[in-house]
């Protein structure tokens, strides 16, 4: 099975030979290294941009004007906050003009913790982007979600905010991404790039034939069913809530478990009847908790749903801190973990009504 990283690369690889991307750049986003986590190796259109996040953001903005089909990568997400206001922008452009411009870019940016990165590459993004109206915003948890998110993205006419989580890059998925070979070496060989020392400048990737297979935007994904209540996440901690939920069966508690997948536009209607069954529902994410996007959630859930509810809506999400730090006790101890995950599920199910 392929990892997050080969199976967003498939789906570039797939985007501009299929979809009409003319450019996918960065930093360190062409030959040689092709990404800092691999992601745009061997694609035919990669290259390398200055190390200016402003530069990368108003690139893809004026290709997107002028008729091209940008995919641009900002390293890491935490460099991305000093093009906020380019954001904005581009979130603007399509209403300001009253429909007459488009935007059909794609910005690539790796976010959350996981990876030792220190408080210069642990930052979450969630509650920015979604406070940026005019954008889709994705986080895939699974690596064919990733690769059935990315071609959505690339078929958009507005922009697109991709956000892979960075711990999750490695992972592998439980299901084939359409027309990959089922041996994970045989895809490695195909694909990968050889590691240093080796001379890559000759190298080229052999793509296997890669079958379109889309994730509609604002679709989310009912991971697991359940009666006694909901917990709704994505990113990195969907599959640490998937766990809590398989581990907490065998204490008579029943978890849905709903992956968002996109957090603009939302799946209002999965989460609506989803909590409508269950009475119950515990938000999920590693942002930061203060103006964290589950306070939204948990805003209109309560709004709309208040007669239906058994126990007042919950959030589990990052500690308000300024960074997380580089030992890893303090990272562990700054977002949500598998056990305070299961401590939380199991102190919602104990709720009366």
């Amino acid at each position: 099975m392929a990892n997050m990283a080969q199976a967003i690369r498939m789906a570039l690889h797939y985007a501009e030979e299929n979809l009409g991307v003319t450019d996918v750049f960065g930093e360190d986003v062409g030959p040689p290294l092709g990404g800092a986590f691999t992601v745009t190796q061997g694609l035919r259109t990669a290259w390398n941009s200055p190390l200016d996040e402003r530069g990368i953001i108003g690139c893809a903005i004026g290709l997107a004007l002028a008729g091209q089909r940008p995919v641009a990568e900002i390293q890491f997400v935490d460099y991305i906050f000093n093009a906020v206001d380019l954001l904005k922008l581009a979130g603007n452009a399509c209403w300001g003009c009253n429909g007459d411009w488009n935007l059909p870019m794609v910005v690539m940016t790796p976010v959350g913790s996981g990876i030792r990165g220190s408080i210069y590459h642990s930052h979450s993004f969630d509650a920015t982007i979604t406070h940026i109206p005019g954008w889709f915003a994705v986080m895939p948890s699974t690596p064919l979600d990733a690769y059935g998110l990315m071609l959505s993205a690339c078929k958009q006419q507005n922009p697109v905010m991709y956000m892979p989580p960075k711990a999750l890059l490695r992972t592998r998925g439980e299901e084939l991404i359409p027309g990959e070979p089922g041996d994970d070496k045989q895809l490695a060989k195909m694909i990968d790039a050889p590691p240093p020392p080796a001379d890559r400048s000759r190298w080229k990737p052999q793509w296997p034939e890669l079958i379109p297979y889309e994730v509609p935007l604002g679709k989310a994904k009912l991971v697991r069913e359940g009666t006694h209540l909901t917990v709704v996440s994505y990113g990195r901690t969907l599959p640490l809530c998937r766990k809590a939920a398989e581990q907490l069966q065998e204490e008579g508690i029943s978890a849905e478990v709903i992956d968002l997948r996109t957090l603009w536009p939302y799946d209002w209607e999965a989460i609506r009847a989803s909590v409508t069954k269950t009475g119950k529902v515990l938000f999920v994410n590693e942002d930061t908790e203060v103006t964290n996007f589950g306070e939204h959630l948990i805003r209109r859930t309560t709004a709309d749903l208040f007669y239906q509810l058994l126990a007042p809506p919950q959030l589990l999400a990052g500690k308000f801190v300024p960074g997380i730090g580089l030992a890893d006790s303090l990272e562990l101890a700054s977002v949500p973990q598998l056990p305070e995950i299961v401590a939380a599920v199991r102190a919602l199910h104990a709720l009366e009504p």
